[in-house]
């Protein structure tokens, strides 16, 4: 699709209204917040693309992190969650690379917990304090056509659904959990959690429908997504079902476009609450997959997802 230019923003859509590329030096992202115009335009380019991805942004992880924290409070890594490599509690690492420099071996723990990450998903959902945006930066990239990332539109996916169908789903609270989906990719490994897996992240609860940062309505989806409830706090038996027929109609080629990453210094910005994305899979003959990410934490009205009272009605039941 043709470029067009807003205030000196380049923009090239990728996939009508959802996916935008820009080529943009690390010097003006960090600069764009210090001047207006800039910093609001770069917002309302996101607000309408829900993905952004720009190339050869130079920046490392300090910067990474500081234009980050320009959009908002940044998640910090749970201690088991792996940091050590990365050298900052305020990057995920989301790499195919060990502390030491070695590649993941495939029998392991953290290669199985990565086959989650090639399901349909949206970043920290199982957080009861979700996140707004993800912003994954490149290091290294494995050769041409391997570790690409998807994205899925759920604000459009949501447009199109039927109309008689949408009052029932707007009345649907969704249990997510991390556990969940890490079962569902790699059923025998996750047969079984660790003592300390199972008390650092409980299930979460959130609206099924949501709203985006327009106020137009988005489903609020991801493989993590375990158990639907009905508004009274009843479990709904065909849980698995609805949601993976939802994920389904999202995930159709009208509403996802595959992102390459082409090279070290690619920075893939995403809005949690309009989209879903899924990785590449890990191969063994892949290469390093050197990726990170920021999490920017929401400060919206939904951000904290369902009330405590609610959550506490669900555990009686």
């Amino acid at each position: 699709m043709a470029s067009y230019t807003i205030n000196g923003l380049s923009v090239t859509p990728i996939h009508g209204d959802f996916g935008a590329e820009n080529c943009m030096p690390y010097i003006y992202l960090l600069s764009c917040f210090e001047n207006l115009i800039p910093g609001f335009q770069l917002i309302r380019i996101q607000d309408k693309y829900a993905v952004i991805i720009f190339r050869g942004t130079g920046l490392d992880n300090e910067r990474h992190v500081a234009f980050s924290a320009q959009l908002g409070s940044l998640e910090k890594n749970p201690a088991w969650g792996g940091s050590e490599r990365v050298g900052t509690p305020y990057l995920f690492d989301v790499s195919n690379i060990e502390s030491d420099g070695s590649l993941v071996k495939k029998d392991s723990r953290r290669w199985h917990h990565a086959l989650g990450n090639a399901l349909w998903h949206t970043d920290s959902s199982f957080n009861q304090h979700r996140s707004k945006y993800s912003l994954l930066l490149a290091h290294a990239v494995p050769v041409a056509g391997q570790g690409n990332t998807e994205f899925a539109d759920t604000r459009q996916a949501w447009k199109d659904y039927p109309e008689a169908e949408k009052e029932k789903l707007r009345r649907y609270v969704v249990e997510h959990e991390l556990w969940h989906s890490r079962k569902l990719a790699s059923p025998d490994e996750y047969e079984k959690l660790t003592p300390e897996e199972r008390n650092v992240k409980p299930p979460a609860y959130h609206k099924l429908v949501q709203q985006g940062p327009s106020g137009e309505e988005t489903l609020f989806l991801a493989a993590h997504a375990k158990t639907l409830f009905d508004i009274d706090g009843n479990r709904l038996v065909d849980s698995q079902k609805i949601i993976w027929d939802l994920i389904a109609n999202c995930t159709q080629s009208k509403y996802t476009f595959t992102a390459e990453w082409k090279a070290a210094g690619t920075l893939m910005w995403w809005d949690n609450r309009q989209s879903m994305h899924r990785a590449s899979p890990y191969t063994e003959n892949m290469g390093p997959r050197d990726v990170r990410r920021s999490t920017v934490i929401d400060d919206g009205p939904l951000a904290f997802g369902i009330s405590k009272s609610y959550t506490e009605k669900l555990q009686v039941k």
